[in-house]
């Protein structure tokens, strides 16, 4: 199966093409808050010598990361299926990060960290090993003291630009590569209004004031 696998969750936003569960092709950049998606999508498929119309599933990096570069890539899977025959999946980034690692040889407690703003932290814990990737804990909210205590314990805690934040911690973001190869093996897919990005905290709604009559208005 060819797949066209999009990760925009962090700083670094990449592309990738692989067919029969091999990779084939990588487009990235880095920094910058606008994501150009299709300029990525095009130069990743030419260096694969593939046409748009080959490409028979987009797989999603769902996130948590980037709400903008989650977005991004959603939509461009949803207009993609709307336009030609494609299978969509969408893929937790925080499984995709704990699958680096293991392919790192970062093996024991590793900590999936991303930094959900407010000073809080998108948190998952694993076991891993050379044949072994088990989830301790599934992802959920953390304060900054939960996930320093995890280094402090001598734990591996690894994530998006998470240095700058915890000294001693590992830089690792999320690939579109690993994407597509933890894809190539799942078949659990969905419709394009299905994906969505994965966000924990709940969504809060402001009632906007009752507009003022200006005398004379």
């Amino acid at each position: 199966m060819k797949i066209l696998a999009l990760e925009f969750s962090s700083s670094e936003r990449s592309v990738a093409v692989l067919a029969e569960g091999g990779l084939c092709a990588t487009a990235m950049e880095t920094g910058g808050r606008d994501v150009r998606a299709l300029e990525l999508i095009q130069r990743a498929l030419a260096e694969a010598r593939l046409e748009r119309e080959q490409i028979e599933c987009l797989a999603v990096g769902l996130g948590p990361g980037s709400y903008t570069g989650i977005r991004a890539a959603i939509a461009v899977a949803q207009g993609w299926q709307l336009a030609l025959p494609v299978k969509l999946l969408g893929m937790g980034s925080a499984e995709c990060l704990a699958a680096q690692a293991q392919e790192r040889g970062w093996f024991g407690t590793v900590n999936i960290a991303i930094d959900a703003q407010r000073n809080e932290f998108y948190l998952a814990r694993y076991e891993l090993g050379p044949g072994e990737r088990r989830e301790l804990a599934p992802l959920k909210l953390a304060s900054f003291e939960e996930v320093a205590g995890h280094l402090k314990a001598g734990e591996i805690v690894a994530g998006p630009d998470i240095s700058r934040l915890f000294p001693g911690a590992r830089p690792l973001y999320p690939a579109a590569a690993m994407v597509g190869l933890l894809a190539a093996g799942r078949t659990n897919f969905v419709a394009g209004e299905k994906l969505e990005p994965v966000y924990l905290r709940e969504t809060n709604f402001v009632k906007a004031p009752t507009p003022r009559i200006l005398p004379g208005g």
